[in-house]
């Protein structure tokens, strides 16, 4: 929390210190054995122990196991696959302790010969990502990973952010099309929304992209002449990565954050201009991620057309950032496939790697690396939503389509809707809930019977007019007895604002996709000023809203900046529920 003020406050003096500050005496005693290993790599036989927890398994050797055996292997196969939320990487030949020991290569085979037993018991799929020499034979690492059934496959969400004319739009459409730009605006043309987005350059609202992956590791989009529809992607497609870009121009801020709150991304990717280094918009998106607590990585872009020395500083300053107090985490430039591993392994357990990636949309440098990244690292876990609680759809986007009707776009965050469920729509203006019949479900342009929690879709309204919806409003089963609220309490902290906070004080509180301004009506203490904590209590300006309890929420005003979580809802009749009631309704559920 401390980093995020210095990074909102714009002052890389505070944040990265002088020559002789205390702040690079403590990087240089707390991470220079830590980078060493990381920029030398120098044993080269040994990688981190094995996690207990995670989608990564370590097995010495499996050859000819017994029934009994196999079987209690396959089970914790089926494990490691739902830890990885559908995916699980195996090293094979590495002890336990992480020794890339190694073994023949015809135990290899016979041990790749039972995974692939076990991957067929479980309904997955493995492709062979590496083969190392080890100390005395072979080591393999392996990607197994669940067969799409019935239209359910592993969806991926990544936010993609950064300073304006950094190349995000480029580089999402260099991967989702899998060809290189001319250098003069080429790929970014076929992601762009609106037409004044072509002619500037820039894009002003939020646009999603998929890049599919099948059971083998291979891209689908890049596997025929004619470009694929979203459908025929999705169809031959084992994980989904979709890239949710946003906008980089300070003007289209509440944009973004709304972008990032509301789709609930998987991970942010920041990405960095290398000929403009480190600029405040870049820091103002990595404070909204650090808050979000999103893992994060970076992508430096147009290294082709950079000076070396104007690259070194630009990474120089992003590893100062990102070693600072509160981020706390190891910068490591990716320039092998061993490192895209290491990196991999960390994101999904403790993220305390922080990858980066020196890329060019024009001369394909290192976009193979990037793309055996995004092939490996795996989905975040439901992110503490709950897939057997009441049906909980947050809508983010409406639209009117010809022959359909009414059609909303949106995340599940709990439970699991059909056409069959009885739902309700609201709050609306006087924060009623009225129930609502489906006409269908799309997921990714797919007609499904259902979505689960986690999944983005769209939903068929029958019988709503588009101007009776809008963003913010929830789709949830009847039986959850939703309730809108006027005011609620939230543990804040603020990041950065040039006076004090006190009442009456009116900023825009962003939560999930809830968007609105609200009025400080009262503080645990007199006023509260950058870096102060303090208990707050909101009420919104216009209309009541539908909020989730342990939420987190971002209000801002021109440059203020602050984050916090939801403790207390107050309803109209007199009720209200904090996050210690709902703890205590999801243990006796249990």
């Amino acid at each position: 929390l401390k980093v995020l003020f210095h990074l909102q406050a714009g002052s890389m003096a505070e944040v990265a210190g002088g020559t002789n500050s205390p702040f690079q005496s403590y990087v240089k005693e707390d991470f220079q054995s830590e980078s060493i290993l990381l920029e030398n790599q120098c044993d080269k036989d040994k990688i981190q122990c094995e996690p207990q927890e995670g989608n990564v398994e370590y097995k010495y050797m499996l050859v000819n196991p017994s029934g009994e055996r196999l079987h209690h292997l396959t089970t914790q196969l089926k494990w490691r696959v739902l830890e990885g939320s559908g995916e699980a990487i195996y090293a094979i030949g590495v002890e336990d302790d992480g020794t890339c020991k190694g073994i023949s290569e015809q135990d290899l085979v016979s041990s790749l010969e039972t995974l692939k037993e076990m991957s067929e018991r479980a309904g997955c799929d493995m492709a062979m990502v590496r083969k190392q020499q080890g100390k005395e034979g072979w080591c393999a690492e392996v990607m197994v990973r669940q067969k799409p059934l019935d239209g359910h496959f592993i969806d991926m969400r990544i936010a993609v952010v950064g300073n304006v004319d950094s190349g995000k739009s480029t580089i999402v459409g260099v991967l989702t099309s899998g060809k290189l730009d001319n250098g003069r605006g080429l790929a970014r043309s076929s992601v762009f929304r609106h037409r004044h987005e072509l002619e500037s350059g820039r894009t002003s609202s939020i646009t999603q992209h998929i890049m599919g992956i099948n059971a083998s590791g291979d891209i689908v989009n890049y596997s025929s002449i004619h470009a694929k529809t979203s459908s025929e992607i999705v169809k031959e497609s084992a994980k989904v990565v979709t890239f949710i870009d946003l906008a980089g121009h300070e003007r289209y801020i509440k944009t973004t954050v709304y972008g990032m709150t509301g789709c609930v991304p998987d991970y942010t990717m920041v990405v960095v201009g290398a000929n403009m280094g480190v600029q405040r918009m870049t820091k103002e998106h990595l404070g909204v991620a650090l808050a979000l607590k999103c893992p994060t990585y970076f992508v430096v872009t147009k290294v082709d057309m950079c000076p070396d020395n104007v690259l070194q500083g630009t990474v120089n300053e992003l590893s100062k950032i990102v070693k600072a107090p509160g981020i706390r985490k190891m910068p490591m430039i990716v320039k092998s496939e061993k490192d895209v591993l290491t990196c991999a392994k960390s994101m999904a357990s403790d993220a305390r790697i922080a990858p980066i990636f020196l890329v060019s949309s024009v001369s394909g440098q290192n976009l193979e690396l990037l793309r055996l990244f995004l092939n490996i690292i795996p989905a975040q876990k439901t992110r503490g939503l709950d897939a057997n609680a009441p049906a909980e759809f947050h809508i983010d986007d409406t639209f009117y389509v010809s022959g359909v009707g009414t059609v909303v776009a949106g995340t599940m965050l709990r439970g699991v809707l059909s056409t069959r469920s009885n739902l309700m729509l609201g709050p609306d203006n006087k924060g009623q809930f009225h129930p609502i019949q489906l006409k269908s479900i799309m997921n990714k342009s797919m007609p499904v019977n259902q979505v689960s929690a986690g999944q983005s879709a769209t939903l068929a309204i029958k019988k709503v007019k588009r101007n009776q919806i809008r963003k913010g409003m929830v789709v949830v089963e009847a039986k959850l007895n939703p309730q809108a609220c006027h005011r609620f309490t939230a543990e804040v902290m603020v990041l950065h604002h040039p006076t004090t906070i006190g009442i009456n004080y009116q900023p825009v509180v962003h939560s999930l996709t809830v968007r609105q301004a609200c009025k400080v009506v009262s503080l645990d203490r007199e006023c509260i000023r950058t870096g102060d904590r303090a208990l707050v209590t909101f009420e919104f300006l216009f209309r009541p809203e539908y909020l989730l309890v342990g939420a987190r929420l971002i209000f801002r005003e021109g440059r203020t900046k602050g984050i916090g979580r939801i403790v207390h809802l107050h309803y109209p009749d007199g009720t209200s529920v904090s996050v210690d009631d709902q703890e205590i309704s999801s243990e006796s559920m249990q």
